[in-house]
């Protein structure tokens, strides 16, 4: 498995070896001790999966403590932007995010630590999305930023006027108003 680096540390790309030929193709989409290797202990406690359609933007998510998530995610069909904001308060990358783009193509997948908001904007027709956790999902501690937060310079890759968001992510504080991690250097 090849690791690919991002402008933020913490946030780590691994790109499976895909072997194929004229009856499809092979890869191990997870190693426990690739994980280990590279971003520590994580334990993940629950897969997701989520299908949409082109434009759906989902995000910018995250629990906050003792539920705080961290996840891989992939992109299982189709095409997404993928995008992790740190939210650590204090953070050399406070405020940054990575956006990388996941295929059914690609396989890649993308580790969003504890302490970012996660979410992804669907660019093909239709994708279907999956996530790792760490955690499990519990509601009364879920939370969000704003997508379109100005202070975030996400570029999502499509005209805002085909982006198609829930009630309650349109309603999504600023992250300037949202500080619920803090950064302990390690």
């Amino acid at each position: 498995m090849n690791i690919i680096k991002t402008s933020i540390p913490e946030v780590v790309v691994f790109e499976p070896k895909v072997f194929g030929d004229h009856r499809g193709y092979f890869l191990e989409s997870f190693r426990q001790d690739v994980i280990d290797e590279h971003l520590g202990k994580v334990q993940f406690v629950q897969d997701n999966q989520s299908k949409s359609s082109y434009g759906v933007l989902r995000g910018l998510h995250f629990q906050r403590s003792p539920f705080t998530q961290a996840k891989l995610v992939t992109c299982l069909s189709g095409k997404v932007l993928d995008v992790a904001v740190d939210m650590r308060v204090g953070s050399p990358t406070y405020g940054q995010h990575v956006a990388q783009e996941l295929t059914a193509d690609n396989h890649l997948q993308m580790y969003v630590p504890h302490g970012f908001a996660h979410g992804f904007v669907v660019l093909s027709e239709t994708a279907v999305f999956a996530y790792k956790c760490d955690n499990y999902y519990a509601p009364a501690y879920d939370g969000g930023i704003r997508f379109d937060d100005p202070a975030l310079g996400i570029d999502w890759r499509i005209p805002h006027a085909d982006m198609k968001l829930s009630e309650k992510d349109l309603k999504q504080p600023l992250l300037k108003d949202t500080p619920v991690f803090t950064y302990h250097k390690k």
